[in-house]
């Protein structure tokens, strides 16, 4: 259950910064003024009754954490007031999100249309893991997206797309798909990593499901794993189904850090935006990169779909290095300050070559087909100063003139 604290009778509260922070579980009656941990295997019953009506779904009660949680449930009444979802599962990881959620509403002989753009383990699903439960898939990319309607099959159930994607930041318009959907009577899902619930909302464009790594932005400090799943309830309780009984479930504590990581999303992101767009000015005007790609940016392709879509362009900046044989892999070396990791979404400036980490598992010409060239360099950029952060970039691109 939820608790909007200190609400006055005539005070209803919209904003997202405020529902990050209102939204809790009912305090116990130790009158805490921030949710305790609840780390417990299971939960006790009043008695002979009431356990059996609450197995039944009767009542509703905690059982098992492998089912439900007060602290998961926390998070996740959180995500949902902030993506407008009625309902929502916690995860263990991101990628057990999207598992789960393909696995609770396919069935073999069922087909998917997806983004050529997504993270590589999205892409090593499609292509080595459903193949073998009879689930086929088919790829669209973000320049023929007028054309998708011709990819899709008698047996499609499922749109599944990420914008911003990983990588590449390719924007998709998500009204254009969600109507595709609504015509051809298929679900839209939505990664919505990089942009968060704070600069974008699928489900206001209509999408059915959003999904969440929230190991990234929305723990924001590279602490712990965790995902996220946000639907109706109709389509959650198909997931839910799944999840239960598979168990990728989210621990009491990652989920407590991640609730308590949300009261301070919006200000996160505020200033990822800030510094990205800093990053962006620099590196636009260096000689050693050859493209830099940024939503807010006035060179991306999708320029003015990202800024109808989202609030800020987000703290994800890719840029092409010229000459990376040469100089790429030593500009990566010679970062003194920023970080070499495979994650993003942290305070601490990250700073990746996908094409030998993250999506290493495509073929070449797959990393090229979506714009994964060897010369590509992800930063996830940080909270440190931007002055700091465009130091250290600047120092590593001149030892490799």
């Amino acid at each position: 259950m939820v608790l909007i604290l200190r609400m006055e009778k005539k005070v209803i509260l919209h904003k997202p910064e405020t529902l990050a922070i209102r939204t809790q579980i009912e305090r116990t009656s130790h009158k805490e003024h921030s949710a305790p941990l609840f780390l417990t295997s299971s939960f006790t019953f009043d008695d002979a009754e009431s356990m059996r009506s609450i197995f039944a779904e009767e009542l509703e009660g905690n059982i098992y954490s492998r089912f439900s949680n007060p602290n998961c449930q926390e998070f996740i009444d959180k995500l949902c007031v902030l993506e407008h979802t009625e309902d929502g599962i916690a995860t263990a990881t991101g990628m057990s999100a999207v598992f789960a959620t393909f696995m609770g509403l396919l069935h073999s002989g069922d087909h998917i249309v997806s983004s050529a753009s997504v993270f590589g383990s999205t892409h090593t699903l499609f292509t080595k893991i459903f193949p073998k439960w009879g689930i086929s898939h088919t790829y669209f990319s973000s320049d023929s997206i007028d054309s998708i309607e011709q990819l899709l099959q008698e047996n499609t159930k499922i749109l599944y797309c990420e914008t911003p994607s990983n990588p590449g930041l390719e924007i998709l318009d998500l009204a254009l798909l969600s109507d595709l959907c609504r015509k051809h009577s298929i679900l839209l899902i939505v990664d919505n990593c990089f942009a968060t619930p704070y600069l974008q909302n699928p489900k206001l464009l209509g999408a059915d499901i959003i999904i969440h790594s929230a190991t990234k932005y929305i723990d924001g400090q590279g602490r712990v794993l965790g995902g996220a799943i946000l639907g109706s309830k109709e389509i959650i309780e198909k997931i839910r189904f799944f999840a239960r009984h598979s168990g990728p479930s989210m621990s009491p504590f990652n989920a407590w850090l991640l609730s308590k990581s949300l009261e301070t999303l919006s200000i996160r992101m505020e200033r990822h935006c800030q510094n990205a767009e800093k990053v962006v000015e620099y590196l636009e005007k260096h000689p050693s990169i050859e493209r830099v790609i940024y939503p807010f940016s006035l060179s991306h392709p999708q320029y003015n779909l990202a800024k109808k879509q989202m609030k800020l362009g987000g703290g994800i900046v890719t840029c092409i290095i010229k000459g990376w044989i040469d100089k790429g892999k030593r500009f990566i070396d010679e970062l003194q300050m920023c970080s070499l990791s495979a994650n993003l979404g942290d305070t601490r400036t990250i700073i990746t070559h996908p094409a030998s980490t993250t999506h290493s598992k495509l073929t070449e010409e797959e990393r090229q087909h979506v714009g994964i060239l060897p010369g590509l360099i992800r930063i996830s950029v940080g909270l440190e100063h931007y002055e700091d952060i465009n130091n250290d970039i600047q120092q590593a691109l001149e030892k490799c003139q």
